[in-house]
């Protein structure tokens, strides 16, 4: 492995960034602990009735149409990706929430809003990835109004991982930079935030998939795969990027969860 060279999946197919493609095409995001973390995530930052919640890094806005439908609050989902709020807000259509959700692309870094504006921000499986993490935080604060809190369902390393299995994770996982709980607190801290609530997480291939599963539903997952066939069956480029994932997933270190988690991070303003 160590003298292998590989190619990411975006080098094969000409796809920017695949890992974050087929799932908007697929009208399918995932993040770790699936719904079970999401309903932490959304007690934690105390979100209920008549609030007014920020979803950044929405992706097909599966959690920002869930707590809109299930704690009667306003939500705004946001991404950086087009594709993936033309999918969330076809899901709002679909779900009949279109007078509680709304969606709109902007960067995680640079965020389109006042200061003062939500009573909570949260963020799942998605700090992770901008480039400059303590500004996207220093951003989630900004537009938190005081008292209310932000919120991150994230990926962590537990134990120090090998440069071979962070750069596995990085090239399949779509550019991910996982930090370790210590330091996920210190960025909150650092952003000016206190009472922070630092819950650290293994991860379990059954439970992820049988929380994810739960969040989606069947139907949901049916139509995601069948959307995935034919996209490998239509698309060169597309079928060039599922290949190179698939080889790449064969060279998945075996211990890689003794390294590799999640935790949730929760810091009122």
């Amino acid at each position: 492995m160590k003298n292998k060279k590989y190619l990411s999946p975006g080098e094969v197919s000409g796809l920017e960034n695949p890992y974050f493609d087929l799932q908007a095409e697929m009208g399918s995001t995932k993040h770790m602990g699936g719904l079970k973390a999401t309903k932490e995530l959304i007690e934690l930052c105390r979100i209920g009735k008549d609030k007014y919640v920020l979803d950044v890094g929405c992706g097909v806005g599966k959690t920002a149409c869930y707590i809109a439908k299930n704690y009667g609050c306003r939500v705004v989902g946001m991404d950086i990706s087009e594709r993936m709020i033309d999918r969330a807000k076809e899901r709002a259509k679909r779900e009949g929430l279109e007078d509680r959700v709304e969606f709109r692309a902007a960067d995680a870094q640079n965020l389109p809003f006042e200061d003062d504006t939500f009573d909570a921000v949260i963020s799942e499986s998605v700090t992770a990835f901008p480039e400059d993490k303590r500004k996207a935080l220093s951003e989630y604060v900004r537009v938190t109004k005081k008292g209310g809190y932000v919120g991150l369902n994230e990926t962590a390393w537990l134990k120090k991982p090998s440069k071979e299995l962070a750069e596995y994770l990085f090239r399949s996982a779509g550019g991910v930079k996982p930090e370790t709980p210590e330091v996920w607190k210190e960025l909150l801290e650092g952003a000016g935030l206190r009472d922070i609530v630092v819950r650290t997480c293994k991860v379990k291939a059954l439970s992820q998939a049988v929380n994810e599963i739960r969040m989606a539903g069947f139907t949901e997952i049916f139509k995601a795969w069948y959307r995935l066939l034919h996209l490998y069956i239509k698309s060169s480029a597309h079928r060039k990027a599922i290949n190179e994932m698939m080889k790449d997933a064969r060279t998945a270190p075996k211990n890689m969860f003794e390294y590799y988690g999640y935790g949730i991070y929760v810091g009122r303003k």
